[in-house]
């Protein structure tokens, strides 16, 4: 039995369902709505597993589920050395959405990442603690400041409405995935012009732990 995690709701659902339909997969929910239940039709062997996108990774390196469609945001921030333990099959061409660094557009001086450094440093000696950045991408964050040499700050969760965070005096800075960057300009902010921290879009992704000939020829009838 082959077991494929998709995303269970929203655009993202719609738009695997929509992929895998186009290769001859056919995937429908089962019951209302409300119910996290789907199912594969005209294929024997093959199980829909509803999942929210960002447990698709974990579940994916347990083995629990042998392929999965989640972002490529997800996976890399939520598996350390993700490559070890899933495999990228195909990228979807949906869900495109960059993760950026950005600050008060008020901020008239800070346009670069060594420019927020240099704000960072000033920010702490002026009040006696580190400039705070929002994001609930830990791990990418983290990784790109070190590699830039950035040390003069903290990172605070915020699992939503992460953009709202500066304006509610929570933090000074985010770092978020935005795709037109409308929600970022509405809540007075900019991005930095050097603070791409990832490329984003929807992945179909296999286990490292799922091997067998059941997979492998699921992935050749949709041609992959």
């Amino acid at each position: 039995m082959v077991k494929i995690g998709v995303p269970s709701k929203g655009r993202l659902q719609e738009q695997t369902f929509d992929w895998f339909g186009a290769r001859g997969l056919k995937m429908a929910r089962s019951g209302s709505d409300r119910e996290y239940a789907g199912r594969v039709e005209g294929v024997d062997g093959v199980t829909l597993v509803l999942l929210s996108a960002s447990e698709i990774p974990r579940e994916l390196a347990a083995g629990r589920i042998d392929l999965g469609v989640t972002g490529i945001d997800l996976v890399r921030d939520k598996l350390a050395d993700w490559e070890t333990q899933v495999a990228e099959v195909a990228p979807l061409g949906f869900g495109h959405a960059d993760l950026i660094l950005a600050v008060p557009a008020c901020w008239i001086d800070v346009e670069t990442v060594d420019d927020l450094d240099a704000a960072a440093a000033a920010f702490r000696r002026a009040h006696g603690h580190r400039l705070r950045i929002a994001t609930k991408y830990h791990r990418l964050v983290r990784q790109f400041l070190t590699a830039q040499g950035v040390a003069d700050y903290q990172l605070v969760d915020s699992q939503g409405a992460t953009e709202g965070t500066v304006k509610n005096l929570t933090a000074e800075a985010i770092a978020d995935i935005t795709s037109s960057g409308e929600t970022l300009r509405a809540n007075h902010l900019k991005i930095l012009s050097d603070a791409l921290i990832l490329q984003s879009q929807a992945m179909l992704y296999r286990a490292r732990c799922a091997s067998g000939p059941d997979i492998d020829a699921l992935l050749a009838r949709i041609g992959l």
